[in-house]
């Protein structure tokens, strides 16, 4: 009777450590970030650092493989897995995110803001955190943090130094209306090209010209195939690191914690490696041979905008604009 009383308990240990092990595994999760950027640049860097920091931080519990240059997808394929639970975390650009919430793509209109200063006063804010609530909100999907993705320019086989200079010419764009904001406003065409696809477009004449910050312009290796760089500075350009609900809610307020500090702090290092580059990049394409237009004026650019930032046109209030520009 005692043996089979031990038995009994043995056994009834046996399934208290199986239901552990189970719940345990079920709480356990592989997660997937995706993002469209070239394994060469920082985002992906510190990306696959974070993957690395959140497998440790919770002792093995969670692990994070990070699909780099659009190999889950374009941009707005991965904002739309976070919905469908396809994927688990992205980077992506304001205006994309301002698809399901229009008033959190003010970070990226142009010349919304004065300076790299002024942008991380903006990341740091109440206003920041009251426009990723409102994301929240209406998706359900979780705004950790923003990454400065750096000032966007204009590169093309003319010389770019007022707004005239534009006029008519087909410039390659995001597939989102605030990149198209400026083009528009100088009388160019802009042209929605999946970003995979650009430099062939560049190469073939499809497209005369494109736009984006000086590190993407190396690593896409663009001015192989333009031969200015004209420095517009027209977007200080960031991206948002998003979670999906689906995700969020299936963590542990700790795991929740852990995720947040590691993608923080991914976010920190790559905004200080995006910084230090830029400084150095100018003389980097000069050696290339491609030459760097000091002497835009961008004072032109940005008055030809101006009447495009606030009204009708726009998702956010004349509020939250003079909120932002108060910063």
């Amino acid at each position: 009777m005692k043996k089979l009383t031990l038995l009994g308990k043995c056994g009834l240990m046996a399934l208290a450590v199986g239901a552990v092990a189970t719940a345990h595994s079920a709480s356990a999760k592989d997660l997937k970030f995706a993002h469209v950027y070239e394994t060469s640049e920082p985002f992906h860097e510190w990306a696959v650092w974070a993957a690395e920091e959140l497998e440790e931080r919770t002792d093995g519990r969670h692990t994070m493989e990070v699909f780099p240059a659009s190999s889950l997808g374009k941009e707005v394929d991965i904002n739309e897995g976070l919905g469908l639970g396809t994927v688990d975390v992205i980077y992506t650009g304001n205006q994309f995110a301002a698809r399901s919430y229009g008033p959190i793509g003010i970070a990226g209109a142009p010349y919304m803001f004065r300076d790299v200063d002024h942008w991380k006063t903006y990341r740091d804010s109440d206003l920041f955190r009251e426009l990723a609530q409102g994301y929240r909100d209406e998706t359900d999907n979780k705004v950790i943090t923003l990454t400065y993705y750096g000032q966007r320019h204009v590169t093309s086989n003319v010389e770019i130094d007022e707004p005239s200079d534009m006029e008519g010419l087909k410039i390659r764009t995001p597939n989102a209306p605030l990149y198209m904001m400026m083009p528009d406003a100088v009388g160019a065409n802009p042209t929605p090209i999946a970003f995979a696809e650009v430099y062939l477009a560049l190469q073939q004449g499809t497209v005369d010209a494109q736009e984006n910050p000086l590190n993407t312009i190396r690593a896409k290796k663009f001015y192989e195939v333009q031969e200015y760089i004209n420095l517009t500075g027209h977007i200080t350009d960031s991206l948002l690191t998003i979670v999906s609900g689906i995700t969020w809610n299936s963590l542990s307020e700790e795991d929740q914690e852990i995720l947040t500090n590691v993608l923080e702090e991914a976010a920190q290092g790559a905004t200080q490696d995006i910084i230090e580059s830029e400084e150095e990049l100018v003389s980097w394409f000069e050696e290339q041979g491609t030459t760097v237009n000091k002497d835009v004026d961008r004072e032109a650019f940005r008055e030809a905008v101006r009447p495009h930032l606030t009204g009708e046109d726009v998702e956010w209030s004349q509020e939250t604009f003079d909120r932002l520009q108060d910063l």
